[in-house]
């Protein structure tokens, strides 16, 4: 049977930190065929289109969490993917973009501090399903943006086996500096 399983797992080292480092967005529709690792279809090796990725650097306060929602009655599971973002600094170029954003369902790969790529909204695109542009209130408070984007996929967000040059996307030299 397709589902049965084929390996255990040890209690790894603890060498690894939490954090997103850098979000990169495509397009919907850009990334063209996927080529998986022939041994392991849980990561990609590259893509037949040719994206163009936005890189949006991040520092705390962002995360990406993917949760399994299984049901027997049903016979279905899927992936929810969230990613929360916050920007600082509130700017026009920024404000613009994120506007387009919201309008449309990127494709976003999402790399830690561990050098893990993952991609998000592989097949589906992602959604901007929340946020706040926000002022802040006092001194310390934050002046930027939170962002929420969410995903639905039969399969978690896949490991990009290279890096996004590697695979076939073009990260813009454009980046908005506010």
């Amino acid at each position: 049977m397709a589902c049965d399983l084929s390996t255990g797992r040890t209690v790894p080292c603890k060498d690894v930190v939490g954090g997103i480092k850098a979000v990169y967005f495509a397009n919907y529709g850009d990334l063209g065929a996927i080529t998986y690792d022939v041994t392991n279809t849980d990561a990609i090796d590259s893509f037949g289109g040719t994206p163009t990725a936005y890189q949006y650097d991040v520092k705390g306060n962002s995360s990406f969490e993917q949760t399994i929602t299984s049901s027997r009655e049903n016979g279905t599971t899927f992936f929810e993917q969230t990613l929360n973002l916050t920007f600082t600094k509130l700017d026009k170029a920024t404000h613009k973009e994120l506007k387009l954003m919201a309008y449309g369902r990127p494709h976003v790969f999402v790399e830690d501090y561990n050098g893990n790529i993952f991609v998000m909204g592989l097949l589906h695109g992602a959604e901007v399903t929340g946020g706040t542009i926000v002022t802040g209130a006092a001194m310390g408070d934050l002046s930027g943006y939170t962002l929420t984007l969410s995903a639905q996929e039969q399969v978690p967000a896949n490991f990009l086996d290279a890096d996004l040059a590697t695979a076939g996307v073009t990260v813009s030299g454009t980046q908005i500096n506010p």
